[in-house]
């Protein structure tokens, strides 16, 4: 099974040679929840990944061609560069501050290429390396601002790591067979969400913020289950997935046919509220609005 945790994670590249070879579009979308409405906010004709909401509810942030860019959620033309120096081979996993001030992210290591976590001011800037060790995926911000949880590769094991958001000594939380990812952490703090394939299929987890009860929350046995998201208000949850039988269940890739899919954040049954075309790069990170009410995404077209 090692070389499907190797696939899954290398996955989070820059760009799938698919996509190099294939004429991409890609729609920035969102969905109210209230409603049932999906809205086109913008189409480009290029790949674009992994919307941000920022706290403020101001922008949508997103990774292209190895950098992060802004566009206004009420007037979204022109997106703006968010500068980031060196770093200038970001990928889909990328995390705002409760605060809006910052900005952490993913970027492949010119020296090795191996992916390691920064932080630079949300405006732009020269990134403040956080994790030595590669290769490490960032996926969730501690409410406070204090710990970064990451997926890391560490002798051949992928689990789910945190560490000081001022650096320091990363601290693994999960120890299961096989490929532990996504880790995000829960509008309280109390909790870390993420996704497991212990159990067969990849299965939506839940634990304490300390790595202490390990619970899982989906139980699927028709689908794959990836990538938790907690609204703002705790109440909600939503995740992709796909179709067992489609990839293996250590894989998250691009180009497929997905489902985004929504539970209660207490448990319960999940339901499907958006079928689309995408995968890699559709809901890499948390994108909720502030109200808890939309959530954005990216669907895909190739040609």
């Amino acid at each position: 099974m090692k070389h499907l945790w190797i696939a899954a994670l290398a996955a989070c590249s820059l760009l799938t040679g698919y996509a190099q070879k294939q004429k991409v579009t890609s729609v920035l979308e969102v969905m109210d929840i209230t409603t049932g409405q999906r809205s086109v906010i913008k189409e480009f004709s290029f790949l674009i990944e992994a919307p941000n909401w920022t706290p403020d509810g101001q922008w949508l942030v997103y990774n292209s061609g190895g950098k992060l860019y802004k566009l206004s959620t009420e007037s979204p033309s022109e997106p703006q560069l968010i500068p980031s120096d060196y770093a200038a081979r970001c990928n889909n996993d990328h995390v705002i501050s409760t605060d809006g001030k910052q900005i952490a992210i993913s970027n492949g290591t010119r020296e090795d290429g191996r992916s390691r976590i920064y932080i630079l001011p949300f405006e732009g800037g020269i990134p403040r390396l956080i994790t030595p060790l590669g290769p490490s995926y960032l996926h969730g911000w501690s409410p406070d601002g204090k710990q970064l949880a990451y997926c890391a590769e560490r002798k051949g094991n992928f689990d789910v790591y945190v560490i000081p958001a001022l650096g320091g000594e990363e601290i693994r939380l999960t120890t299961a067979e096989g490929l532990d990812d996504g880790p995000e952490y829960s509008p309280c703090g109390q909790y870390i969400w993420f996704n497991s394939v212990r159990t067969g299929l990849m299965q939506v987890w839940r634990m304490r913020a300390d790595g202490s009860e390990q619970t899982q929350m989906t139980f699927d046995e028709t689908r794959n289950s990836w990538f938790p998201h907690v609204s703002p208000n705790g109440k909600l949850v939503v995740f992709i997935t796909y179709k067992k039988g489609d990839l293996e269940p250590g894989q998250h890739l691009a180009n497929k046919h997905v489902e985004l899919r929504l539970m209660p954040a207490e448990g319960g049954e999940p339901k499907t509220i958006v079928k689309l075309f995408g995968g890699q790069g559709t809901i890499n990170v948390n994108s909720w609005a502030p109200d808890s009410k939309r959530f954005a995404f990216v669907s895909y077209r190739m040609e």
